[in-house]
């Protein structure tokens, strides 16, 4: 055989090993790997809220990442509704018929045009109040300004659709539909550069329409808000929709931006409008006369401040001299718009209002909070701490234990929040959480080894902030305060979500970035520049944000700056950067000479939103570069083997992440060469191959943007836009390289080490959700198969600890006992030991026998965890059998205390013996018990010795009873069970004096 043909059966046998493996990876269902959220509770931005009058409890509201919710106690509590169903979780608009409060209407991509706004997906419909959904269509039609049910008929349906946020668009316009959505008509148009901020219908007669017309878009370097008259401004129809004219008489005439209406439902000739618009034209308009002529009545600038991002007044549906005008602050006209007085709210930045028009003192109020409720017409609200819609910029996490997650979380504060319920509880009841000095940007990197010092951002101001004093001193690279200028002017060009990073070589070694690198290694207190500037730079890119009329510099527009820096983990001073203009540099000694290694192919201009030095190969990095500001909503993930010389796309069109899902992070698995986790404005991709192939790794994660991957402690942490943190608790099967060829035959997992943590068990505070401590027991069950299984926990004697089985049929009812048999196998039925074909996830409680109850449910269950040690777990599966070994290690801060493992091993050991006495007391007392039963009614002396000693074991049945023998017993037993402790010699001189009674009261009946 010749040299090409060997090279051509050898290239056919790769790639047919590839199919192979690539089919064995799609059929793979991961869906027993599930997520948790671990809060915040605090709300995130909500866009949209509405109500209805037939259910005055009842409300929704619109996140602008995390979907809708609904409450149906006037805000006490909310539950997603639209997980599940939605392709987005940018909502834009939500209404309810009014004559059918289970007709309910959704347009999704928000209004509020941010940089880091989420793109709408069209239009969802529900018939049964929210419980499901049903997409119909508009699915281009980008962000949704406004949607109108029209009150005498709820299949038709109005959309002023905004268009894309971020290019030209031809589905922007006015939509109608008359079969409540199964066909859409666009009746109105304008150009592919204007769309429809709002429109509003004549509640007593819908074919009058009144519509806002906007020219918008974002760019990554700033905001186009208006333009000319011909550009934008208000029309109407008469005719449903059929033919339109401009409204202009009184309205600005040097140009207009974006416009909110509002019509009075008690007087229908009543129009306001309040409209962006250059200089003192900018404001609130009224109109007498349905439109034909307005007058200006107000220009004060809390109307149209940051008007992209706001511009929304209602009226109260009872007087149409009350007007609400949301924007920062909240504003309250009683007297037509003339004057106003600022309301207070729990949170700003405010986008939506909604008021009964039952009872106009019962309302809901949209901020960047989340929505609250007032039943007082704004006196007192309801709580934003139950609604988990956080948008976070990044997760960072420290090294104590557990650890904690930390972030910005936008319009709040930085954050930091245990991975696991500490011990203690929250006064409050709610999750647990601290700021941790900063501001809503972030980032916050504690520093390792010292969690409590923790490296803050707040919009490009460096800070380090000590939680033991609550104080956070300021570092600020040039000690500039940057807002407002032009950024060519600038110095430091700081992005508002400015880079921190800790060397993994050197935790005193801090890095930041604006167009340069600067470190430090002082906390802050002298910076060093260490590299030339790493952006493209581009001059035409460098202006004053906002235009053409309203000036909008905060830093989120500031282009031309780093966005992620790493220092590779396998070399010092090798260190990766990635521009919000497009850039990749590295440094091989540590910012002496750089490189810039931007890939050939990938498209200018973009956002890279990670970059990752490889774990493996110091040659080896991955970036994730976002375009979709650019208008391509492409993932871009790229690897590179050389240092950047060459690199490789590894998102292509038809290898498994969807072509508009933007890519956002990617991270390499820290133990598994090739196992890489990719981020999306979409949901969680999985890679076994080094991207050669992605799978779907979404599970029971909702639709959301990912803002960030951590992998630690064998755990898989997010960050989202709108769902807060998330974690996938114990990732090793995924590192199993057995999972990519599971077939026939059953699989046990390598169950990962455990940290034995002390923990209040399974826990759900509000939404957060706690697990208890457990050994995650992952297992994999072929198709067809039948029958139950088992899964064993041995100790280093091969002792059996604990027996799970399936279900009853593999007990052995022989071998049940009444008496407590300390050699017995603890042998119990789980269900939640899983018997369905693919993976499996069981968790196992480390709980050893416990002592023997009369309740059958409780009989042998809560004994102490097992001491730390090697065990092996051993799975049963149709008579074969699989054996796994796995390691519990001490909690680090018990062994801190000085407690040891000998120490845990001789508490168990008294442990036990407290429970065989507790056992022996519990039988005894139900011997007698039901001895007692069969001479009821009977003279006896017997009976009369039964009864006495029956007083001396057991509490009287009255209120606070003196605790006698067995109650004594437990309270022993709790009293040094819920800790790691040394026994106290009160507890071992109790045990002896309880030992002592009982065996006196045996004595006494066997006498």
């Amino acid at each position: 055989m010749n040299s090409k043909l060997m090279k051509r059966l050898s290239l056919l046998i790769q790639f047919l090993l590839f199919l192979s493996i690539s089919s064995s990876l799609l059929a793979q269902d991961f869906s027993a790997l599930k997520y948790r959220t671990v809060g915040p509770e605090r709300g995130g931005r909500v866009t949209t809220v509405t109500g209805t009058p037939m259910l005055p409890g009842t409300f929704y509201l619109g996140a602008t990442g995390g979907g809708v919710w609904k409450s149906d106690d006037y805000g006490v509590s909310w539950n997603n509704v639209s997980d599940g169903y939605f392709a987005t979780p940018s909502i834009g608009a939500i209404e309810v018929a009014v004559n059918d409060p289970n007709i309910v209407y959704v347009g999704t991509g928000s209004d509020g045009l941010r940089s880091n706004v989420i793109s709408g997906k069209g239009v969802y419909k529900s018939i049964n109040a929210g419980k499901t959904w049903e997409h119909i269509g508009l699915r281009e039609t980008g962000q949704v300004g406004a949607l109108e049910i029209d009150p005498t008929n709820h299949n038709i349906v109005w959309v002023a659709a905004i268009g894309n946020a971020f290019k030209s668009n031809s589905e922007r316009g006015i939509y109608k539909t008359i079969d409540g959505g199964k066909n859409w008509k666009k009746i109105f148009f304008i150009s592919d550069e204007v769309g429809f901020s709002d429109l509003e219908l004549l509640p007593s007669n819908p074919n009058i329409v009144y519509a806002a017309a906007w020219k918008a878009r974002r760019k990554p370097w700033t905001i186009i808000s208006g333009g000319n008259k011909k550009e934008g401004g208000i029309y109407k129809s008469i005719n449903g929709g059929k033919d339109w004219v401009k409204l202009e008489k009184g309205l600005p005439k040097n140009g207009i931006g974006k416009i909110d209406l509002a019509v009075s439902p008690v007087d229908s000739s009543i129009l306001y409008a309040v409209i962006e618009a250059p200089g003192k034209e900018g404001g609130l308009y009224k109109s007498i006369d349905q439109g034909a002529s307005f007058i200006q009545v107000s220009n004060n600038k809390g109307l149209v401040n940051r008007p992209f991002y706001y511009t929304n007044i209602e009226l109260d549906p009872t007087n149409s001299e009350i007007i609400y005008s949301n924007a920062n602050p909240l504003l309250k006209s009683i007297d037509g718009g003339k004057s106003w007085k600022r309301m207070s709210v729990p949170h700003g930045d405010n986008h939506d209002i909604w008021i009964n028009p039952n009872n106009p003192n019962l309302l809901i109020q949209a901020n960047d909070g989340g929505a609250n409720v007032t039943h007082n017409g704004g006196k007192t609200w309801s709580s934003q701490f139950n609604q988990p819609t956080a948008e976070l910029y990044q997760v960072e996490v420290d090294d104590q234990y557990p650890y904690w997650l930390y972030a910005g979380q936008q319009d709040n504060s930085t954050v930091a929040i245990p991975s696991l319920q500490p011990f203690a509880r929250p006064i409050s009841g709610k999750g647990w959480g601290i700021s941790v000095g900063g501001c809503e940007t972030g980032p916050a990197v504690p520093k390792p080894g010292n969690h409590n010092i923790v490296y803050s951002n707040c919009k490009g101001n460096f800070g380090v902030y000590n939680k033991l004093t609550g104080i956070e001193k300021k570092y600020t690279v040039g000690a500039s305060f940057i807002y407002g200028y032009n950024p060519k002017d600038l110095k430091y060009r700081f992005q508002r979500v400015a880079p921190i990073h800790v060397s993994p070589h050197n935790p005193n070694v801090v890095y930041h970035g604006s167009q340069y690198i600067h470190k430090t290694m002082t906390d802050g207190k002298i910076w060093e520049t260490i590299s030339p500037d790493l952006t493209a730079f581009e001059k035409d890119k460098q202006v004053v944000s906002g235009s053409p009329i309203t000036r909008d510099i905060t830093g989120e527009e500031y282009y031309s700056t780093l966005y992620s820096i790493r220092e590779s983990k396998l070399k010092e001073g090798l260190i990766w950067t990635g521009s919000n203009d497009g850039v990749i540099s590295v440094t091989k000694n540590g910012g002496k000479s750089w490189k810039n290694v931007t890939p050939k192919k990938l498209p200018k201009g973009g956002r890279v939103e990670s970059v990752e030095p490889s774990q493996f190969d110091p040659a080896k990095a991955y970036i994730a570069v976002d375009r979709h500001l650019l208008g391509d909503d492409k993932p871009y993930f790229y690897k590179t083997t050389n240092y950047g010389r060459t690199w490789e796309l590894i998102s292509t069109s038809s290898n498994g992440i969807p072509n508009d899902f933007t890519s956002k992070v990617l991270r390499e698995d820290p133990v598994r060469t090739g196992l890489l986790y990719a981020g999306t404005e979409f949901g969680m991709f999985v890679s076994f191959d080094d991207g050669k192939s992605w799978k779907k790794f979404q599970q029971n994660l909702p639709v959301t943007p990912i803002t960030d991957i951590k992998i630690f402690r064998g755990d898989l942490i997010l960050s989202t836009m709108g769902r807060g943190f998330w974690i996938l608790d114990n990732i090793t099967t995924l590192r199993d390289e057995k999972i990519n060829s599971l077939k026939s035959s059953p699989w046990l997992f390598k169950p990962d080490t455990t940290i034995r943590y002390r923990s209040r068990g399974y826990r759900t505070d509000g939404i957060v959700q706690y697990p208890g401590t457990n050994v995650i027991i992952d297992y994999f069950i072929p198709n067809k198969n039948t029958s139950p299984i088992q899964l064993e926990i041995l100790d280093s004697n091969r002792k059996t600890v604990a027996s799970i089985v399936s279900n009853n049929s593999l007990i052995n009812k022989t071998t049940v006992v009444e008496n407590m048999n300390l050699s017995q196998v603890f042998k119990y039925v789980d269900t939640r030991l899983e018997t369905k074909s693919g993976i499996n996830r069981f968790n196992w409680n480390l709980q050893q026998k416990g002592a023997w109850s009369s309740n059958k449910n409780r009989s042998f269950k809560n004994g102490p965890m097992v001491a730390p040690g090697v065990y092996t777990a051993k799975l049963t599966v149709n008579g074969k059998s699989f054996e796994q070994s796995f390691e519990i290690t001490m909690d680090p801060r018990v062994k801190d205390e000085g407690i040891t493992k000998a120490d845990i091993v001789n508490q168990i050991a008294m442990q036990q013996r407290v429970m065989d006495l507790l056992s022996e007391a519990r039988q005894f007392q139900d011997t007698l018990e039901k001895e007692a039963k069969t001479l009821k009614g009977k003279k006896s002396a017997r009976l009369n010795t039964i009864n006495a000693i029956l007083k001396q074991l057991k509490n009287n049945s009255v209120v606070y009873p003196q605790q006698m023998l067995v109650s004594q017993i437990s309270f022993l037993l709790n009293m040094f069970s819920s800790a790691d402790q040394i026994p106290g010699q009160d507890s071992k001189n109790r045990f002896k004096e309880l030992t002592n009674q009982f065996h006196t009261l045996k004595n006494e009946f066997r006498n």
